[in-house]
C-alpha cells in the first residue's frame, strides 16, 4: 500500500504559517496594550466584551473585573461612553443588560454614558457591530489579557483604531483551559477575517457613539 505523503513545498509554508499566526497576534496585540491606568490616553469610548454570567444571574469574576476596569477609565476621565456587548441569546440570559446595571448600580456611572449591544455574541461580532452600527472608529477595548491580542487584532482588522488594558486582576477557575483555547480561537478569527466572512446579526446603524 502506497502512503500518500504531503509534498515539502506544500507542508513547510503551511507550517510556517501555523507557527507564525499566533506570534504575529500576539506581537501586535501587545504592542498596543497599555501597562498600566496611568499610561493610557483619552479615547472616546470603551469597548466592554461579555465574559459570562454566573447562575444567580450575575457578573462572572471575569466579566466583574472587566467592568471594574471600564469603571475606572471613566471615573479618571479617559472615556465619555462605553459600548458594553455580549450575549441575549434568549430573554431569561442578557449579559449586556446586567453589564450596565452593574455599571450603574455598583459603580455609579451614568445610564446615558452605557450603551449595550445585544448581540455580541464572540468577539468578531462586537468588534464588527462596534463599528458598523455604532460607527466606533476608535476604542480602548477592555477584556482580560489573554484575549487582548486577538480582540485588538480583530477590531483593526474590522476597522477600528484600538489600544487595550488589561482586567485580569485575579486568577481566574478556567484562565488556563481559556489561555489554551485562545491559541484556537487565534486561527479561527484568521479563517473569519481573510478566508470565510462569518454570518453575525447585523442590522441597521444604531447610533454614532463617538461624542
Amino acid at each position: 500500500m502506497t502512503k500518500y505523503r504531503v509534498p515539502q513545498f506544500i507542508f513547510i509554508p503551511l507550517f510556517f504559517v501555523f507557527i507564525l499566526i499566533p506570534l504575529l497576534v500576539w506581537g501586535k496585540g501587545r504592542s498596543s496594550i497599555y501597562a498600566s491606568m496611568e499610561n493610557v490616553e483619552y479615547v472616546p469610548v470603551a469597548i466592554v466584551f461579555g465574559a459570562g454570567l454566573t447562575i444567580h444571574n450575575t457578573p462572572s469574576d471575569a466579566l466583574m473585573d472587566r467592568l471594574t476596569i471600564a469603571a475606572q477609565l471613566y471615573d479618571r476621565g479617559l472615556i465619555d461612553r462605553l459600548l458594553v456587548s455580549g450575549d441575549n441569546t434568549t430573554q431569561a440570559y442578557n449579559e449586556p443588560e446586567v453589564m450596565k446595571q452593574t455599571l450603574i448600580h455598583d459603580f455609579g456611572i451614568p445610564e446615558d454614558s452605557i450603551f449595550p449591544d445585544y448581540a455580541g455574541r464572540r468577539t468578531y461580532d462586537t468588534c464588527r457591530r462596534a463599528r458598523e452600527l455604532w460607527g466606533i472608529e476608535k476604542a480602548i477595548l477592555v477584556t482580560q489579557g489573554y484575549h487582548l491580542p486577538r480582540a485588538i487584532w480583530t477590531c483593526e482588522a474590522l476597522g477600528i483604531e484600538s489600544t487595550g488594558i488589561s482586567a485580569t486582576l485575579q486568577p481566574y477557575i478556567k484562565e488556563v483551559p481559556f489561555k489554551i483555547r485562545e491559541v484556537g480561537a487565534i486561527y479561527k478569527s484568521f479563517v473569519d477575517l481573510y478566508l470565510l466572512e462569518p454570518d453575525y446579526i447585523g442590522g441597521e446603524f444604531i447610533q454614532d457613539l463617538v461624542p
